[in-house]
């Protein structure tokens, strides 16, 4: 009988240390700094003087539905990059978009705290490859969206609006991993 609590004990413990419910910054703080973020974001649009038509700005739905299939480590590695490549982004000359810079900065604030939080739960913590896809995604959206309209009011608003979506889904991501 006592061999098979210990059986059971030790089963669950290492159910427990490989599921990725055993980090606890996903399970306390994620939710929070994500509902901040998205606040943030929105916040920005308030701020935001001139209306936008969307540009060809194709959203990588065929990667997120990949990482959706992904292990846990992996759909955590995908949000990390995403909030990364988030966070250098707005940290570009955002001077036309009229933004409060506080908002701005309390933005990248909350989203590299949340890349950070997640990255601490990857059990690897090595450098994990980076998906080369999402990273041309951001590039493009750097080079065709912010260069190409001169880092214009208009060009920020597309990019707001994007990275809005790419939160979202990150949450759905991410909360994913603690049904």
């Amino acid at each position: 009988m006592l061999s098979r609590v210990l059986l059971v004990c030790l089963s669950l413990s290492l159910y427990s240390s490989g599921s990725s419910l055993s980090c606890r910054w996903v399970d306390h703080k994620f939710r929070q700094h994500s509902r901040n973020s998205l606040d943030l974001i929105d916040t920005m649009a308030h701020n935001s003087t001139n209306t936008t038509e969307d540009a060809e700005v194709n959203f990588p739905n065929d990667l997120y539905r990949q990482a959706s299939k992904a292990s846990a480590e992996d759909k955590l590695s995908f949000t990390v990059q995403i909030l990364e490549e988030m966070a250098a982004l707005f940290e570009k000359d955002h001077s036309n978009a009229s933004w409060e810079e506080n908002t701005v900065d309390h933005f990248l604030i909350v989203v590299t705290q949340q890349a950070e939080g997640l990255h601490s739960c990857i059990k690897s913590h090595g450098h994990k490859k980076k998906n080369k896809k999402l990273e041309m995604y951001f590039k493009r959206l750097s080079r065709h969206v912010l260069e190409q309209m001169g880092h214009s009011a208009e060009s920020w608003e597309l990019i707001r609006k994007e990275m809005k979506t790419h939160l979202m889904r990150a949450d759905q991501l991410v909360l994913s991993l603690t049904n």
